[in-house]
């Protein structure tokens, strides 16, 4: 037997569940990783008309060495269509079960993908449609579960990781494109051990060899791990730039070298874990939004840190009283860009603890405004401003904060007068459409189309979502003061 024989017998032998073609995973997101295959396809060589095929010759049947109780694998069922699935009840997201219902699920799920939401009110319905447990709509066999990725997808669009994990664990990772955002999520998050557990722990899934091959290291089985990577590569089961990657993430010959591996042109968790695990981490910032996730870690720089949860807030993807707690972690380290606005947010957390706001409230809107993020000031602070505060530019800020978060007894303007819009009419179906629709036409008003936005606001009330409404109304109203004079 040759030596290449040999070695691909090896390959075979270590990795049985794996095909011997390489396959196009089917995905939405771009950037997700590889890391599933499809599996082979059952077939033989027999044909009607053929002589049966020879039965395979008797085998002694295994017997019990003992009478003791063999261990018991927990396999989850199938639970049917996951376009059901959701981690919060209609009730509590505040929709009507039915809101999917008379929907085409092709045209939902594009919606569902292409759906703007900048505006805080927006952000915050629309991950409530996403997580909501709404009854699906009628699809073909086919089609079910494309819903179901596509409001994952969203998520993980806007890098609301975590909340997209929630989705996906309540549908189980049994289907290979469930089990690879989940896979993904946990890369993504630093925690290598999860992502292989994931992987280990799913049956029916056949990784890629890419993946296994990392997860052997993962678990120590660095043998294994080389023996597969050589067996894939000569089989050209990988390509050339991979392998190159791989066999710098496996051999310690490399550590000290100079070479520097040039970052594929679609970046996915796994070679971005790869990249920093041979120390060459990548930088998150032109990389898609759920990759800043990874510089959230406590062993990323504090400035690495602040970029990245300004990022993800602005998305709505981080709670605002997270990047507020982040922002207190160190003293600024330079000034200009994220440090000066660390720097004022210090200052004005002394200011609230002292009662005396006169100038490091009206310091911290100029700056956050400025940057575009003036809203998310809003929702950092706005629950602890005072009323009655004597200096009247702070009075000012602190009015306009209260109103933008839709406090009590705030004062809210009128609308201007282009956002007057008729009573729009419900439709009897397809609400989920009308609702997204409208969620867009809102979206527009960031643009300076208000007559659009209006029409948006009056559909939402249509459809019952008047606390939606009127919080859309407010901050749109509120917007030229909370923007930067141009």
């Amino acid at each position: 037997m040759t030596d290449r024989t040999t070695l691909c017998a090896l390959v075979l032998a270590l990795l049985p569940s794996l095909a011997l073609a390489q396959q196009q995973p089917l995905s939405a997101s771009d950037w997700l990783s590889g890391s599933v295959r499809g599996p082979v396809r059952e077939s033989s060589a027999w044909r009607p008309g053929d002589a049966p095929p020879p039965r395979p010759s008797a085998r002694p049947q295994p017997v019990a060495t003992s009478g003791a109780v063999g261990p018991v694998q927990v396999t989850r069922l199938d639970q049917g269509n996951p376009d059901h699935t959701g981690t919060q009840s209609p009730r509590r997201a505040g929709l009507p079960a039915d809101l999917w219902a008379g929907s085409d699920p092709a045209q939902l799920s594009q919606m569902v993908l292409a759906t703007p939401a900048r505006l805080q009110s927006m952000q915050a319905l629309l991950k409530r449609v996403l997580t909501a447990q709404l009854a699906p709509p009628a699809a073909p066999e086919g089609m079910r579960g494309q819903l179901f990725l596509s409001r994952a997808d969203r998520l993980l669009d806007m890098g609301a990781l975590d909340e997209a994990q929630s989705l996906l664990v309540a549908a189980g990772p049994g289907q290979p494109e469930i089990f690879r955002r989940m896979f993904d999520i946990a890369l993504l998050e630093g925690d290598e051990g999860r992502a292989c557990a994931i992987m280990n722990g799913t049956p029916g899934i056949a990784p890629s060899f890419a993946a296994r091959i990392f997860c052997l290291a993962q678990t120590g089985d660095w043998a294994a791990a080389a023996i597969g990577l050589h067996g894939a590569e000569a089989l050209g089961l990988i390509d050339e730039r991979q392998a190159i990657l791989l066999t710098h993430f496996l051999d310690d010959a490399f550590v000290d070298t100079a070479e520097l591996l040039a970052p594929a042109d679609r970046m996915t968790p796994l070679e971005f874990r790869i990249h920093e695990a041979v120390g060459q981490p990548l930088p998150t910032q032109p990389l898609p939004m759920a990759f800043a996730q990874s510089d959230l870690r406590l062993n990323s720089g504090f400035k690495a840190r602040l970029e990245a949860a300004e990022r993800l807030a602005r998305t709505g993807a981080l709670p605002a009283a997270t990047l507020r707690q982040i922002y207190g972690e160190q003293r600024p380290a330079a000034s200009g860009g994220v440090w000066e606005r660390a720097g004022v947010m210090r200052t004005l957390e002394a200011a609230l603890a002292g009662g005396d706001l006169a100038q490091a409230l009206p310091r911290a809107f100029d700056e956050f405004r400025a940057a575009g993020m003036a809203d998310l000031l809003a929702a950092m602070v706005a629950a602890d401003l005072p009323t009655g505060i004597t200096d009247p530019r702070a009075a000012e800020v602190a009015d306009l904060l209260r109103a933008w978060m839709g406090l009590p007894d705030s004062v809210i303007p009128d609308p201007a007068p282009e956002m007057a819009a008729p009573p729009a009419t419900p439709p009897d179906t397809r609400r989920g459409e009308a609702l997204l629709t409208a969620m867009a036409d809102i979206d527009a008003a960031l643009e300076g189309d208000l007559a659009r936005a209006g029409r948006g606001i009056a559909m939402l009330r249509a459809l019952g979502l008047d606390p939606d409404a009127d919080r859309a109304e407010a901050q749109i109203t509120l917007l030229p003061q909370m923007q930067a004079p141009q």
